[in-house]
């Protein structure tokens, strides 16, 4: 067993949890006001957790690569492979959009016109399309979760 099928199972927890816990505090921050702000904490998470899970879909990638073309598996390991790269898509399109939110340019523009949110996570306008992206990035982290424990418990893929 070669250095990178090892690689992936030990790159992929960190981010699982980063990325499901991030949600779950961005949804808490959403739908039900903490008493302290978390939003430095949600940020972080999904910046940690959206570069580790890169980390993780990269040294899948590369463990794959050695696999047979037709294996049977073939189907469930290419289900795992798009979900995990709808996944980044997913929380990557949420930071893009928070980063863009705190830009100079967009900051001037939402004084223009008489908002005082500084965060994206404060806009009332893009608390749903938030939830949503966060929600359908958590669904497929658990998608991915999902068929990557069928390849390992189910076909046996890079265990020995």
């Amino acid at each position: 067993m070669n250095l990178l099928q090892h690689l992936h199972p030990a790159t992929v927890h960190f981010p699982i949890a980063f990325l499901l816990l991030g949600s779950a505090l961005l949804l808490l921050h959403l739908w039900r006001k903490a008493p302290f702000d978390l939003k430095p904490t949600i940020w972080l998470l999904l910046v940690l957790g959206w570069v580790g899970g890169g980390v993780a879909v990269l040294t899948g990638l590369l463990a794959q690569a050695n696999l047979p073309p037709n294996a049977p598996y073939r189907t469930v390991l290419n289900f795992h492979i798009g979900a995990s790269l709808a996944m980044l898509a997913a929380y990557g399109f949420l930071l893009y959009r928070g980063w863009l939110y705190r830009s100079a340019r967009a900051r001037k523009a939402r004084q223009r016109a008489g908002i005082d949110t500084h965060d994206l996570l404060d806009d009332a306008s893009a608390r749903w399309w938030v939830a949503l992206t966060a929600s359908i990035g958590a669904v497929l982290i658990l998608a991915t979760g999902w068929y990557g424990g069928q390849l390992v418990y189910e076909f046996g893929v890079n265990v020995k």
